[in-house]
C-alpha cells in the first residue's frame, strides 16, 4: 500500500510538508509507504475547460507542458492521497486549486479514477481562514466518491514562519492520530479488496 501526499505551499519543506510528515510518519510505521511531492517551483495551470479529457479518456489532461500530470498520475497509482495547502485569504493556494480542478475533472472524464481511495486534507494557517481550506479539499475528496478518515480535530496545524508548527502541539497530535485512522482504514480496504 502506498500514500501520496502533496503539498501545494509556495515554500519548499515548508509548514505544510511539515504536517504532511508527521502523518507519514504514523502511516510508515504501519508499513505503508509514503511519498512527498511539493508544488513549491512547480509550474501548474488551472484549468482550461476545453473537456479534452472527456473526448479522449486517456486519464491526463490533455494540457501537457506543466506539472499536473504528473501528480495526477502518482494520485492514481497511490492507496491512499493526503492533499495539503497553507491558507492563504481562507482558501487553498492556487497551485492546490490548479490540481484540484484538473485532477477532479480527468477523474470523472475516466469513470471516476480515485473512487474508493483513500483521502486526507492536511492544512497550514497562521490564524484564521483554515476550515474553508479543509472543506475545499475535502469537497475533491467527497465528490470524487473518496473515502475521508478523520482525526480528534480539523487536520489544521497553526504556524507562520518555517517550522514553526512544531509548536502545536494539538496540532501535530491531531496529524498523528490522522495517519493512524488512515493507515487502520487503508488496512481494513485492503483487506476487504482481498476477499473472494
Amino acid at each position: 500500500m502506498k500514500v501520496v501526499g502533496i503539498s501545494g505551499s509556495a515554500r519548499k519543506d515548508g509548514n505544510t510538508a511539515i504536517l504532511i510528515n508527521h502523518v507519514f510518519a504514523e502511516l510508515e510505521a504501519e508499513g505503508i509507504e509514503t511519498e512527498l511531492i511539493q508544488l513549491a517551483g512547480k509550474e501548474i495551470h488551472g484549468c482550461r475547460a476545453c473537456y479534452k479529457c472527456f473526448a479522449n479518456k486517456d486519464k491526463q489532461c490533455s494540457v501537457k507542458n506543466d506539472f499536473a500530470n504528473e501528480c495526477i498520475g502518482k494520485m492514481m497509482e497511490a492507496d491512499g492521497i493526503i492533499l495539503g495547502s497553507p491558507t492563504y485569504f481562507s482558501d487553498v493556494t492556487t497551485e492546490m486549486k490548479a490540481l484540484i480542478d484538473r485532477a477532479g475533472l480527468v477523474s470523472r472524464a475516466n469513470d471516476f479514477l480515485f473512487k474508493h481511495k483513500v483521502g486526507a486534507a492536511v492544512v497550514a494557517v497562521r490564524r484564521a481562514g483554515a476550515t474553508h481550506v479543509f472543506d475545499t479539499i475535502n469537497h475533491f475528496f467527497l465528490i470524487g466518491q473518496m473515502i475521508v478518515p478523520g482525526s480528534i480535530y480539523w487536520n489544521i496545524g497553526v504556524g507562520r514562519e518555517k517550522g514553526e508548527v512544531e509548536k502545536d502541539e494539538e496540532g501535530i497530535q491531531t496529524m498523528k492520530i490522522l495517519g493512524q485512522n488512515m493507515a487502520w482504514l487503508l488496512k481494513r480496504i485492503h483487506r476487504s479488496a482481498r476477499r473472494p
